[in-house]
């Protein structure tokens, strides 16, 4: 079973501050790298890089930081925190907005050598809190590698947030779009079943679960019924994420066995389920209008001693 995530998250509309991240989180503040890493290996801390990032006006509304197993990289585990530009928060009719959805800019760090400063584009719905993690075609992750120049990297962390930040009303255009598009019975059950496959296939893509794609579909809340694309897509990316959808099967023996679906909950997990629930859904749009799908490419920032 994976391990649980530590989670902070702020009141809507307001923000996080380093101090109460620091003692809820304090594995994002490590004051050096893992004993693991070589002399190359640059050190720049999160709660430096937080701190330019808010002086330029990202304030952080999330952090959670992965569980490990392992004593000796205790502190120094990966982490992710979630970013508003603060005029998203001040401006409650922000053009990044659109309904109970905001843009959100995702900084993922660990300094234990398992991950370069990333940063991504988010969703967040704030009916249910749900945040998710958008692969959008034209939105290259930006990559910060621990390598070179301290001020450079830090610089390049800030033009990393603006870059994912400049996505954003295109990202919201794409909601818009999704709201608009109507899907048959039998297109959203398509998308559920990839859904299904998403999260619960193997390596080859082979399903081994009583859990079937229409209680994916199966909304949980009032509001969130309905046929248009951006309805589908939350109500199959929450259920998909947020677990505990049950169903009989059967054991290794033949005999009646209920089973519950379990939170995803690791960064990791959580990470790439996300972005392919989004390519998911651009796939279905692009069946459905005949929009080109272009693959995501992940951009690094890579600077020479």
């Amino acid at each position: 079973m994976a391990s649980t995530d530590l989670v902070l998250r702020a009141k809507v509309n307001q923000s996080l501050t380093l101090e109460e991240m620091q003692t809820r989180l304090p594995a994002i503040f490590a004051g050096h790298a893992h004993e693991s890493r070589s002399s190359r290996y640059v050190f720049v801390s999160t709660r430096d890089m937080l701190d330019n990032l808010m002086r330029n006006d990202f304030v952080p509304v999330e952090a959670r930081v992965s569980r490990t197993k392992d004593e000796s990289r205790r502190g120094f585990n990966k982490h992710m925190v979630r970013l508003r530009h603060r005029s998203d928060l001040d401006n409650y009719r922000n053009e990044r907005r659109v309904g109970d959805t905001s843009f959100e800019t995702i900084l993922r760090n660990a300094h234990d050598g398992t991950g370069s400063y990333q940063f991504m584009a988010g969703l967040l719905r704030l009916v249910c809190l749900n945040g998710m993690v958008v692969s959008d075609g034209t939105l290259a992750d930006v990559k910060v590698l621990h390598s070179g120049n301290r001020e450079r990297q830090i610089k390049k962390v800030v033009e990393g947030a603006y870059q994912v930040l400049q996505h954003g009303p295109r990202v919201m255009d794409k909601v818009r779009s999704w709201q608009q598009l109507q899907l048959t019975k039998d297109e959203q059950m398509a998308f559920a079943e990839g859904a299904r496959t998403l999260r619960f296939g193997d390596a080859k893509g082979n399903v081994d679960t009583p859990i079937q794609a229409q209680q994916l579909l199966h909304p949980r809340r009032y509001d969130d019924r309905g046929d248009d694309m951006w309805k589908v897509f939350n109500r199959v990316q929450e259920n998909a994420i947020r677990g505990g959808i049950t169903a009989m099967g059967r054991d290794a023996n033949g005999r009646p066995r209920r089973s519950s679906s379990r939170e995803v909950r690791g960064i990791d997990g959580d990470v790439k389920l996300n972005k392919a629930l989004w390519m998911l859904g651009e796939r279905m749009v692009a069946l459905k209008t005949g929009a080109p799908v272009v693959e995501a490419i992940d951009a690094e920032f890579t600077e020479s001693k």
